[in-house]
């Protein structure tokens, strides 16, 4: 894989994780229910749709990814989201970062850099 489809993958990545940031903070502000009007007052509070605005962005980066990267290598590239969501949550939520997340991390990082390295065979 070239650095552009590196690059691709990784903005993709970024795009749904910042989406999956904005759906938690916005959902800590609000409370969730299946009320259809309270359903659609949360989906189009700001930070909620902002984060379906991201997913939207991303799918269509990613339908280009997918026509230039084979998925068995760009889809666990994309697992760096792991990672980033990690990380994220312990600085932005608070979230607690444990020895156990940090080891399944370094696990995520080196599983994608094999994947990653590993001969393109088509």
């Amino acid at each position: 894989m070239n650095l552009v489809n590196f690059l691709l993958i990784l903005s993709n990545t970024c795009i749904l994780v910042i989406g999956q940031f904005l759906w938690k903070y916005g959902m800590m502000k609000t409370t969730f229910s299946l009320n259809p009007l309270a359903l659609m007052k949360m989906l189009f509070s700001p930070f909620i749709f902002s984060g379906l605005v991201m997913y939207g962005a991303a799918t269509i980066l990613w339908l280009f990814i997918l026509s230039r990267v084979p998925l068995s290598v760009a889809y666990p590239v994309q697992s760096i989201a792991y990672v980033l969501a990690v990380f994220g949550a312990y600085f932005v939520f608070h979230e607690p970062l444990s020895p156990t997340k940090i080891i399944g991390v370094i696990l995520i990082i080196l599983g994608v850099s094999f994947i990653g390295i590993s001969p393109n065979t088509q």
